[in-house]
């Protein structure tokens, strides 16, 4: 597929410029700074032509969990968003991404659903070791475990003597362990509320659960070099831990997603579960911290953790938030809901695509999230300015309930092009399915 575009906004090496760019064959092949376009040239204006956002952290949830997302629901909110690349988390799909046969039946689920392209990441779970170098070889990006309850009992957590087994055999094979952080305590019973009430929530899954957990695999880093990578952090407590980690020189690096940078405790209604996720959705002041360590680089980027369920699940007849499922849908809504709260703050597009394009790329091992000469061809173009209230009905993700429904956004993405293709244009999808799997290819 061949095509040459001019902007008079394109991102190249973190600066706007008026430019041209081209691809063929999937790869950019042209970059150039011009002031006026060529004979034939696609013209975009000025919407801001970015490389393409790498979501690192979705749950589909297929095969087995299919009324809760899937592979065609999932990828269409992708590429609407301006999301080309997405890793799928190895749960809640049945059967969870744990040996090579899983990964075969998540494989073959996949097959001519997908929109935009998918790397997988593989499970570590107590007693799959002897399954974790031949699923490297296989394609999987890294390994995901749980030090707490996973939410459900087919991906059991581990504890330190299961990673004390498992993380030499994932430094040897060259992948990145991602963790979720929380060490269950007695500090859960220290305070009640209703159950209706987001406090008991915060009382039920307090920052020091992530604090203990963030400082624990340190030590395992340390004594593994074994690289880690904490996944959705939303404890302030846990930043200087990591700060300190990284100034050792320790193979250790984390996220954090929109929720926690975009909404606050404050503002959760009463018995609304949809913003229920784990960990939690905490107040203001620890909200400004993260937005501070995002900005310094001690958290490394942003993605979404779109982890959605049947609407049942989410007990809103009750409102009980210690019986609801816990996982926000924003797939679609990432790059919106980010841009507009980093916007208000000061921050330009430079750093917003530094943080959900390269960043997460850097992680997958994927080499991309950016517009350069040899790069895939994975672009969108975005209208900054145009502003739209969430309306959940209309989003492409399989169930309409989320926290952002009815909040004012600002930025819309207008085209999606993966490895060259157009799947979005003008804001709707183009028929046809053009994604597939990623495994290890730049490994």
């Amino acid at each position: 597929m061949q095509r040459t575009i001019f902007g008079h906004r394109v991102l190249i090496n973190g600066r706007f410029e008026r430019a041209r760019l081209g691809w063929n064959n999937g790869r950019i092949h042209l970059v150039e700074v011009v002031s006026a376009p060529c004979k034939g040239d696609e013209l975009l204006g000025n919407l801001l032509v970015l490389p393409g956002i790498v979501d690192t952290h979705v749950h589909v949830n297929e095969p087995g969990r299919t009324e809760w997302e899937g592979w065609q629901t999932a990828t269409a909110a992708a590429a609407l968003g301006g999301v080309t690349v997405l890793a799928d988390m190895p749960l809640n799909s049945d059967p969870v991404t744990t040996s090579q046969g899983a990964l075969q039946a998540k494989l073959e689920s996949m097959r001519g659903q997908l929109r935009v392209d998918c790397a997988l990441w593989g499970g570590v779970v107590p007693g799959n070791v002897a399954e974790l170098a031949p699923m490297v070889r296989d394609g999987v990006a890294g390994f995901k475990c749980f030090l707490c309850h996973s939410g459900i009992d087919e991906f059991p957590n581990v504890e330190r003597a299961d990673l004390l087994r498992a993380m030499p055999v994932l430094r040897d094979s060259g992948v990145p362990l991602l963790v979720h952080a929380e060490l269950e305590s007695e500090l859960a019973e220290a305070a009640q509320a209703p159950a209706d009430d987001y406090a008991s929530w915060l009382h039920a899954r307090p920052p020091e659960f992530e604090d203990d957990a963030v400082a624990m695999m340190v030590e395992l880093c340390r004594e593994t070099r074994c690289p880690v990578h904490i996944v959705h952090l939303s404890s302030a407590g846990a930043i200087d831990i990591l700060r300190a980690a990284k100034a050792e020189g320790l193979p250790i690096t984390a996220e954090t997603c929109p929720h926690y940078l975009c909404l606050k405790a404050e503002d959760v209604p009463r018995g609304d579960t949809s913003w229920k996720c784990a960990p939690p959705i905490r107040p203001n002041a620890n909200r400004e911290l993260l937005w501070k360590a995002l900005d310094e680089g001690v958290l490394d980027f942003v993605v979404t953790d779109h982890s959605p369920c049947i609407p049942g699940l989410k007990r809103l007849d009750t409102g009980s938030f210690l019986d609801a499922w816990g996982g926000i849908a924003s797939l679609q809504l990432g790059l919106a809901s980010v841009s507009t709260e980093a916007r208000r703050r000061g921050f330009g597009w430079d750093r917003i695509s530094e943080w959900m394009s390269r960043g997460p790329a850097k992680l997958l091992g994927h080499g991309g999230g950016q517009l350069a000469v040899g790069q895939r061809a994975d672009v969108i173009a975005v209208d900054p300015e145009a502003d739209f209230l969430v309306d959940g009905g209309t989003l492409a993700h399989r169930h309409p309930l989320t926290p952002y429904q009815g909040m004012a956004l600002k930025s819309r993405v207008r085209h999606t092009w993966l490895r060259g293709h157009h799947i979005v244009d003008d804001g709707r999808l183009v028929d046809g399915y053009v994604g597939r799997p990623i495994l290890g290819e730049s490994r």
